[in-house]
């Protein structure tokens, strides 16, 4: 008896646990989109800040040079982000919960039970 109820506490609280992972994975997508969206604006406004640079200077974006360092810019500005995304989807990783198997928790304790 005290197994029965040991099987069904363990099936609750896979439920519950499975409940909170639920819940921190949509938390982790949120905060994953949103800095997302902050990438973009902050990747935008510094590149529109270096070409206002550059157009005030008199250089044109179309040579080589230019775009290098546009390149460069964009790359440095995401960063941070890309650091932030990883750490975000190995979150997501360590949010998995295990099913309980009763089958084989039943089949391990066969003998007891019959005997």
């Amino acid at each position: 008896m005290a197994q029965l109820v040991s099987d069904v506490t363990e099936i609750l609280d896979y439920k519950d646990n499975k409940k909170q992972a639920k819940t921190q994975r949509n938390a982790i997508l949120q905060q994953m989109a949103s800095d997302e969206k902050d990438k973009k604006n902050l990747v935008n406004k510094a590149l529109a800040s270096q070409r206002a640079k550059y157009g005030a200077s008199g250089m044109s974006l179309r040579g080589q040079t230019a775009g290098a360092v546009l390149t460069r810019l964009k790359s440095e500005t995401e960063e941070p982000y890309k650091k932030k995304r990883q750490s975000n989807l190995e979150k997501l990783k360590a949010t998995r919960v295990s099913k309980p198997n009763l089958l084989k928790s039943i089949l391990s304790r066969f003998d007891n039970l019959v005997g």
